[in-house]
């Protein structure tokens, strides 16, 4: 159970684009505010990344990737059990932005049978943010066949790269976490700090809470919160279909 008695709201520092909604959560009832705003195109969205910026260690409080370290979550998703195994490879890539990436694969499945396996890229800059620049996603079909309309590079067909979590994530930052017009579109907003959330795995304590939208899919809200030294401890959907994922063991 996630309590708020202990969360610490900061001043307003900065803002990287416009919210276009505020999640606020308690006692378990989610509730959306949507304010005016357009991100149904990137509005001028193309951040400039140097190549010489970044680092090979993600060490990100909120978002570590230590090279062998493994998450397992468990939850529902699909009107069926999931099982995710995430894994941080020793392996990098080379995007097409010219930045060396950190390969973390995602495994899904339900009963020990494969949904979907994919390959995620990111990097850590010198300031200390940790950027999405693509992914490679397969996703097994139950007709026995595959699906890779999900997969997407920084610097090809016009795809951006985004921040999966900042340095210094303060309320109420906002940020694109992706962007490939009409594929990945993701964004996401900061909107509480401090406080404690139990989930299979133990007790977490000073959790970030920071719910996320897509554009192609308006309506549509989650949440995802992070603990320090750990990253991310719950994943769950705010509006539509029950889904959700918590986080049962790491290692490494």
């Amino acid at each position: 159970m996630l309590s708020l008695t202990d969360q610490k709201e900061a001043p307003v520092r900065r803002k990287l684009l416009t919210a276009i909604a505020v999640v606020a959560i308690a006692g378990g009832t989610a509730t959306v505010w949507a304010a005016k705003a357009d991100t149904s195109s990137s509005s001028g969205y193309e951040p400039v990344l140097d190549p010489a910026n970044f680092v090979s260690t993600i060490d990100n409080n909120y978002y570590p990737l230590l090279v062998g370290r493994i998450w397992v979550y468990e939850g529902i998703k699909d009107g069926q059990t999931q099982t995710d195994t995430v894994k941080v490879l020793d392996q990098t890539k080379v995007v097409a932005e010219g930045i060396t990436t950190r390969v973390v694969s995602d495994v899904a499945t339900h009963d020990g049978n494969l949904l979907e396996k994919t390959f995620d890229w990111y990097a850590q800059d010198k300031q200390g943010n940790v950027w999405y620049l693509g992914e490679d996603t397969t996703a097994y079909l139950p007709n026995g066949k595959t699906d890779t309309s999900g997969s997407w590079q920084a610097g090809v067909h016009d795809a951006e790269p985004g921040i999966i979590m900042e340095a210094n994530p303060q309320i109420p930052d906002a940020y694109r976490q992706e962007y490939l017009a009409g594929q990945a579109e993701d964004s996401a907003w900061i909107v509480a700090q401090g406080g404690s959330l139990t989930v299979p795995y133990g007790t977490v304590r000073n959790v970030l809470t920071s719910p996320e939208a897509t554009q192609i899919e308006p309506g549509l809200y989650d949440q995802k919160i992070y603990a320090p030294g750990i990253g991310l401890v719950l994943e769950q959907a705010l509006t539509g279909p029950t889904e959700y994922a918590k986080l049962v063991s790491v290692t490494g």
